[in-house]
Order: C-alpha cells, then sequence, then structure tokens
C-alpha cells in the first residue's frame, strides 16, 4: 500500500485551508518501514529469505541500504527499514513482477506484514553538505486533507466488457465505516476497453479499509462473479493466489492536487495513457508536473486531479467543472503546446496525438464510467 506524502505548494493560511498538493515526485530520500509478524519458530527461514532478497534489493537502482530488526519485547515481530534516494525507483521496484517473486519465498514465513512509506524531512549526524549534495531531503512540511487514494487495475478476457460493466454497476456497496478511526468516503469504477480501473478514498487507515472491503460477503460476491472473465486466474481461497493477483493490482497514487474546498461540484472523469515501455513513471512526472502548474490557475475548470501509475499503465482521475469537452486542453492539463508535444514522447504509438489533436487525444483516453458510489458524510 502507498502513502502519500502531502505539501502545500504555499506557506499561507488560505491555501493551507482550501489546497492540498502531495506528490512522490520532489526529489527527497524515501524511508520505507515494513513491520513484520513471524510465525513461532520460522526465524531461521526468514533470515535466511531476508538474506536472499537482500542481495537482489542491493543491486536495485536508488536503493541506498537497509536494516532487519528484531523486537526485544516480542521475537516474533520484525522490522525492515530501508533507504532510497528517492520515492519513484523505490515505487517501480516494489511494484513489479521481480519484487513479487522476490518476496514469495518470505511470504511463507510470516503471519502479517505492514508497509509505511516516508520522505525524510529532517536528521541529525550527518554534515550540510552531505545533507544537500548527495542526501536531499523534502523542503517543507505538507499539509494534507487526510484522504488516502489508491486505486486497482486488471484486465478482463475480450468480449466480456459488458458482463463485467454489469457485474461492477450493481455490487451491493460495503459498509462505509469500517471502525472508530477509518471510513470509506467513495469508490469509483471505470473501464477503458478490456482494462478496469477501481479507485478508493478513505480516511484512516488503508490497510483496515481494504481488509474490511475484503471480508465483506457481498463483495466476496461480486469478486466470485468476476472470476470466469479475469485474464490472471486466481483462487480467492488460496491466500497466496489472491496476494499476487492483488498485488499485481495495486495502482497507487504518486500525485493529487485539490483546489478550493471539497464538494460535490464537478464531474468525475478518468484518463488512461497507455506509456510507451518502461515511460510509465516518466509520464506520470509529466502529468503530475501539468496538474500542479494547473492548480495555480484560479480559472481552470479541473477541481481535483490525481495520478496513478503501474508501469506502463498511467490513469488520471479528475474532477472537473463543465465536463472534459468543454476545454480539452485544461481537462488534459496540456494548456501549452510544447507540453502536448513532449507527452507524445512518452505515449504509446497508439494512443499519441497527431499534429497537437488534444480532442482526438481525449477521445481515446476516456474511460467510460461504470459507477462512481460517495459515503454520506461523517454525522
Amino acid at each position: 500500500m502507498t502513502a502519500i506524502s502531502e505539501r502545500v505548494s504555499e506557506p499561507t493560511e488560505q491555501q493551507a485551508a482550501t489546497r492540498v498538493s502531495q506528490s512522490v515526485f520532489d526529489g527527497s530520500r524515501l524511508r520505507v518501514i515494513l513491520l513484520v509478524d513471524v510465525h513461532d519458530g520460522a526465524q531461521q527461514r526468514f533470515l535466511e529469505a531476508y538474506e536472499q532478497m537482500g542481495k537482489q534489493v542491493a543491486a536495485v537502482p536508488g536503493h541506498v541500504s537497509d536494516q532487519l530488526c528484531q523486537s526485544i519485547e516480542n521475537p516474533s515481530q520484525w522490522l525492515i527499514t530501508s533507504e532510497w534516494e528517492s520515492a519513484p525507483p523505490f515505487l517501480a521496484w516494489v511494484n513489479s513482477e521481480e519484487h513479487v517473486r522476490m518476496v514469495q519465498p518470505m511470504h511463507s514465513c510470516i503471519r502479517d506484514t505492514r508497509s509505511l512509506r516516508f520522505h525524510i524531512v529532517r536528521e541529525t549526524g550527518v554534515t550540510a553538505g552531505k545533507a544537500t549534495a548527495e542526501r536531499q531531503l523534502q523542503d517543507a512540511a505538507r499539509i494534507g486533507d487526510g484522504v488516502i487514494r489508491h486505486a486497482l487495475t486488471f484486465t478482463v478476457k475480450p468480449g466480456s466488457e459488458q458482463k463485467v460493466a454489469d457485474i461492477l454497476a450493481n455490487y451491493e456497496p460495503p459498509e462505509a465505516d469500517v471502525d472508530g478511526t477509518t471510513r470509506l468516503c467513495r469508490t469509483s469504477l471505470f473501464m477503458h476497453g478490456n482494462r478496469v480501473v477501481r479507485a478508493i478514498e478513505v480516511r484512516g487507515d488503508l490497510l483496515v479499509a481494504l481488509r474490511h472491503v475484503a471480508r465483506q460477503p457481498q463483495i466476496r460476491k461480486t469478486e466470485e462473479a468476476l472470476n470466469p472473465y479475469l485474464e490472471q486466474d486466481r483462487d480467492l481461497d488460496d491466500p497466496e493466489s489472491a496476494r499476487v493477483f492483488f498485488t499485481l493490482a495495486a495502482l497507487p497514487a504518486v500525485h493529487h492536487v485539490t483546489v478550493g474546498q471539497e464538494s460535490t461540484e464537478g464531474g468525475r472523469h478518468a484518463l488512461y495513457y497507455p506509456a510507451r515501455p518502461g515511460m510509465g513513471m516518466k509520464l506520470a512526472e509529466l502529468l503530475s508536473r501539468h496538474d500542479e502548474q494547473a492548480g495555480q490557475n484560479p480559472d481552470s475548470p479541473v477541481l481535483r486531479s490525481t495520478v496513478f501509475e503501474r508501469d506502463d499503465v498511467v490513469v488520471r482521475l479528475v474532477d472537473v467543472r463543465g465536463g472534459l469537452d468543454a476545454d480539452p486542453a485544461a481537462a488534459l492539463a496540456l494548456t501549452d503546446p510544447a507540453q502536448a508535444s513532449e507527452l507524445t514522447t512518452l505515449l504509446d504509438e497508439g494512443a499519441a496525438p497527431k499534429d497537437g489533436d488534444l480532442a482526438r487525444l481525449l477521445t481515446l483516453a476516456r474511460m467510460d464510467l461504470i459507477t462512481d458510489r460517495r459515503s454520506a458524510p461523517d454525522a
């Protein structure tokens, strides 16, 4: 799961109250914390699996160091911390199939895990020169809106799109209140051809919310109904099969900007940007940079925008005043022709706009809304 850092672009009370900007693209170092609960008697196997994984992780670009710690109070509790040059190389690795294969031997030893990700803001014991030249810190504290945004994406068998859309449009939603501190706020489902994207917004603990949803009988029924149509086979009764499926389906949020107070104003839309092989993260960063700039314009019709990325799949979820077609350039965050030209170099050839034709790009990128369900406001 992804914890997104948050920053207000200018430190004024007015902006702190009305504008949220959060991103993984500020270049600061990343600290990753993995809390692990190991089965009794499996400590040695866990250590051996960690040693093997550690050798492989050390060769991953962007990795700086890691530590393995064992609790002095409960020997079954372990802590793995790692440091990365910045968030993008870590996300590219942790969301890869290579990572799924790498950690598989460790999962047979583990009862439960929890992953947390943080940009480093302050530290002691490092000389100023080294901190600025080699160990970049986050330059300012961030202020968020208390909402965690996450998405899942998967593909279904060609020809089954309408059946899948019907299943997803008619599912019974789970109870919004998870516990005293966690609440499901909104779930939006879209399709683009045979690709499904399910975006969720949660207040509180994302992992707790996802586990809550997975336990609901009506959600399990919906997931079982989808199984025959999925391109990637899964067995929800097999924990390892389910874990691999949902790990590969995770579509983390890498950037979000909200302009103005949260409201029901603006229709919700999703745009799908298939990237050239290996260009997904660069494409996501480009869109994020454009959204950040558009967020400075009070006349922009885009009220909220979230960029999700995994491998070569990039999805941008936007709440737009007046609809997408009223101002395609603004909706796409490509108000400068040079921006559209740069985007073309990163998009898959079949999706790239020709001669700056943003209306065509909008048509190609637009996803079909299946359902958008917002929970009632907190009492």
